[in-house]
Parts: structure tokens; C-alpha cells; sequence
């Protein structure tokens, strides 16, 4: 039973707040998704109780004593989308007070994620439910601030593109500067000049070709790239 039950909102507001988390996780092509277009998508949980029973909410619950925030964040994450992330970061703290009015105040520890497609095939995977994938430009009815959650996640997705090389935690290890470029344009939400990304990638000295050619394609064969960390670059 919470601590909060049978409290009024005088005696509620005594208590000291408790601590969440929630990740917003970016996937450009989900698993199990039929037609599903490239674009960015997140997973949901549908609520089963009060508040906001029946509403679609991010991933993630309370903290634990024993467990970290990065801990319970990627526990309920993985629960939910059955994949470990390739990448996880801490987003922001949300807590304004009226986010959680009818209960014990609670402040939220968000964190953002991405996915490949290698991460969904890496474990069997089991019919969920309560647990669906939505794009992020159509969205359901969300419980709490989960939307401005997710919007500061897009935000802080587009920000990092804009600044470093991230589009290729999307991808496998090898790539192409078009399938690169391609998830570039997701993110960004519109079309990038494709001779133009070229070079701005090559002349970045953010990838290097890895000596690998795509195969079975009836022109020239793309070359394969992979990321360059910048603890690497130096050295070069």
C-alpha cells in the first residue's frame, strides 16, 4: 500500500518525494511492426492501474535501495522492448509539482536510448501485452508529462546529430554513407543533399573505411565505413 493512501493533501504534501525513471528509446525500424516505415519509434506500456489507467507511458517505474538509476532504467527497458539498447544516456530530471497532484510528489530521472536492429535479434522474443510501438509524429494519448519527455528526448537526439556523429548507433558496425545518410534524414525529418553529406562526413574524419565492399547490387559497390571514436582520432 503507498504511504500516501487514505492521506489528505496537506498530509501528502509532508512527505518527502519518491524517485522514478522513465527512458525514452529511439528505434528507426521496430521489431514486429507490420509496414512499419523507417522513421523514429518508441516503445509504450499501456497502464493497468490508477492514474491514468488505460494511457500509453514510457517504460520505467520506481528506484530501488539497491539498485542505481542507470540500473533501473535499463531493467525496465529491456522488460518492455525485450532488447538490450546499444546506447543509454541520462536525459533530464522532470518534477514539477504538477506532474503527480493526486499522490506523493514523484520526480522522474529520464534517460534516452537507441536501438539497432541487431539489439532485437540478439534474445527470443514473446508476445507482450500492454507493450506496443508508435512513431514518434503519432503518438497516443500519454499518462503524465510523458509526452514533453519524449519531445525533450527528440530534442536532445536532433541536438547531438546536429554536433557529432551519433546516426550511426542506428546501425551495425559496418556501413555505407548512404544507409548513414539515410538515418541521418530520419532524425532530422527532412532530406539531406546527398554529395554534400558525403563530404562533410569524409572530410569529419568521423568514419574510415573499413577495406569492405557491399555486395550483390547492380552498380558500383558502396564502400563500408565505421564509426572512428574520438579517443581514436588523435592517434590516427
Amino acid at each position: 500500500m503507498r504511504r500516501w493512501t487514505g492521506l489528505n493533501v496537506a498530509e501528502r504534501r509532508q512527505l518527502g518525494p519518491t524517485v522514478a525513471v522513465s527512458t525514452v528509446a529511439f528505434a528507426i525500424d521496430p521489431p514486429h511492426v507490420d509496414g512499419a516505415s523507417p522513421a523514429l519509434w518508441v516503445p509504450l506500456v499501456r497502464r493497468i492501474r490508477p492514474p491514468f489507467e488505460g494511457a500509453w507511458a514510457l517504460p520505467g517505474g520506481p528506484t530501488e535501495w539497491n539498485k542505481t538509476l542507470t540500473e533501473t532504467a535499463l531493467e525496465n527497458l529491456v522488460a518492455a522492448a525485450q532488447a538490450e539498447p546499444n546506447y543509454l544516456e541520462q536525459l533530464y530530471a522532470f518534477g514539477s509539482v504538477e506532474r503527480s497532484a493526486e499522490a506523493q510528489r514523484t520526480v522522474t530521472i529520464a534517460y534516452w536510448a537507441q536501438f539497432r536492429d541487431s539489439d532485437f535479434q540478439q534474445r527470443q522474443r514473446q508476445e507482450q501485452e500492454n507493450i506496443a510501438w508508435f512513431r514518434t509524429d503519432d503518438l497516443p494519448p500519454l499518462a503524465f508529462d510523458h509526452a514533453e519527455i519524449i519531445d525533450a528526448g527528440i530534442d536532445r537526439l536532433r541536438r547531438r546529430t546536429e554536433k557529432a556523429l551519433v546516426a550511426h548507433r542506428f546501425l551495425e558496425d559496418s556501413f555505407t554513407i548512404a544507409e548513414l545518410r539515410h538515418v541521418q534524414e530520419v532524425i532530422l525529418g527532412k532530406k539531406l543533399d546527398p554529395a554534400n553529406f558525403r563530404r562533410q562526413v569524409l572530410a569529419s574524419g568521423d568514419v574510415e573505411e573499413t577495406g569492405e565492399y557491399q555486395e550483390g547490387t547492380k552498380h558500383r559497390p558502396a564502400k563500408y565505413y565505421r564509426f572512428v571514436p574520438e579517443s581514436d582520432r588523435a592517434e590516427l
